[in-house]
């Protein structure tokens, strides 16, 4: 994978967010949701032509964020989830090696997942942006995202970042354990100093 630019660690992120999500609400037949979404957002060029580069961070917050301003709170999450997935099928089958996976899958899962975090954690600007990205090994792991960038001016009562953690759930479900479930314990969008994942396979 071809390093990051200063430019694309500042403020930047994967498109995947915004192509993943596209993909998402057609699949579920949010179209009418989709247009309102990305017209609001004045990015409706981008159903037909999704971006294929980094894209500023905020852009990507603003139709992630604006989806639960137009649909349902069920459903928005329910695309967001899908979303994720989505974006994890795309890694299996076009960034993680196929000789690496299949390395992985055959590793005892704790080891298996220590050097998957450590694959994420140097790709952790993809979708994390310019956000601190750290984890922590013990009886599963911890994922932390500081000022997560999805969650710029978003504010819930409850955690809120289904996608990452579709994200993370579908790509260890794949290549750690398919018993790994994704709990999201503290979010930006509740004040809290950075958003949580645990992901679990015991």
């Amino acid at each position: 994978m071809a390093h990051p630019t200063e430019t694309e660690r500042s403020g930047h992120i994967g498109p995947n967010a915004v192509i993943q999500l596209i993909a998402a609400l057609k699949a579920l037949g949010e179209t009418e949701a989709m247009t309102r979404l990305f017209t609001e957002a004045d990015r409706l060029s981008w159903i037909e032509s999704p971006p294929s580069a980094m894209i500023p961070a905020d852009e990507a917050a603003r139709l992630h964020v604006g989806l639960r301003g137009v649909l349902p709170k069920e459903r928005a999450e329910a695309a967001l989830v899908l979303a994720g997935r989505l974006t994890a099928d795309y890694l299996l089958a076009n960034r993680i090696p196929r000789p690496a996976q299949f390395i992985l899958k055959i590793l005892p899962a704790p080891l298996a997942a220590r050097v998957l975090m450590r694959a994420i954690s140097a790709n952790a600007w993809t979708f994390a942006g310019s956000a601190g990205f750290s984890y922590a090994l013990g009886a599963g792991v911890e994922a932390r995202i500081r000022d997560n960038p999805l969650c710029e001016g978003l504010q819930a009562e409850a955690p809120a970042c289904v996608w990452h953690a579709a994200v993370f759930e579908g790509l260890f479900q794949a290549l750690v354990s398919p018993k790994t479930r994704a709990t999201e314990t503290t979010c930006c969008a509740n004040g809290d100093d950075c958003c949580r994942f645990q992901l679990r396979w015991n």
